[in-house]
């Protein structure tokens, strides 16, 4: 798979989408540990979150997917931190749903076309989401429409809130890669002064070649 392209910003990006999807995949973990040993209990937990599971687990990792999203949505650091945000907020909304391999791709999707929905002044639409995320564009509108029902259609993240999350992703990731120019480089792309225009004007949308993808 290409690596994410654009120099010293793309390089960081890939930083934080790296501790994206560690922090994703330790929570799927924890969550299929208790699953197993809940038995029948684990399949009513994630009915909760009926509407974003799959068949079986996706062929890509999660790492390499957020990749893909970046790469042909063009959507900012900080729209994967608030997808993150939106759900992890509605996991704990709803503890009764538990965030698995079976639905994190989905999850992921779902709130990055959020995310880019309410940050970004120029954002792809569904279509073209669904292309990049391997899915059906109907099934995309009724995820959408989940997992704003989830939220209670809260879309906002306060600064405190999405600094908080930033931070924990730079502890996480200094657990995986414990160096000090990792949380240097995650800091500078989603926590200083100057993101906070990024964040609120977010990136045009790339002009990419789209492939095809099946979750």
């Amino acid at each position: 798979m290409d690596s994410v392209s654009g120099g010293e910003d793309a390089e960081a990006t890939i930083v934080v989408l790296e501790a994206l999807a560690h922090s994703l995949e330790r929570m799927v973990v924890r969550n299929e540990l208790v699953a197993s040993e809940e038995g029948t209990e684990a399949e009513k937990k994630s009915r909760g979150l009926a509407a974003f599971r799959g068949a079986q687990p996706p062929g890509i990792d999660l790492r390499k997917y957020m990749e893909r999203l970046h790469r042909y949505t063009r959507c900012s650091a900080s729209c994967f931190v608030v997808s993150y945000v939106y759900i992890d907020r509605a996991a704990h909304q709803h503890p009764s749903s538990a965030v698995v391999s079976r639905n994190v791709h989905r999850l992921v999707l779902t709130g990055l076309l959020l995310a880019s929905k309410f940050l970004d002044d120029t954002h792809r639409n569904n279509a073209f989401f669904a292309k990049v995320g391997g899915v059906c564009n109907g099934e995309l509108n009724r995820m959408e429409l989940e997992l704003l029902f989830l939220l209670d259609f809260n879309l906002v993240v306060g600064w405190r809130e999405f600094e908080t999350y930033c931070r924990h992703l730079n502890v996480d990731m200094g657990k995986l890669m414990p160096t000090k120019d990792v949380e240097t480089r995650v800091s500078t792309k989603i926590i200083n002064t100057d993101q906070v225009e990024v964040f609120l004007n977010g990136l045009a949308p790339s002009a990419s070649h789209r492939r095809s993808i099946d979750l």
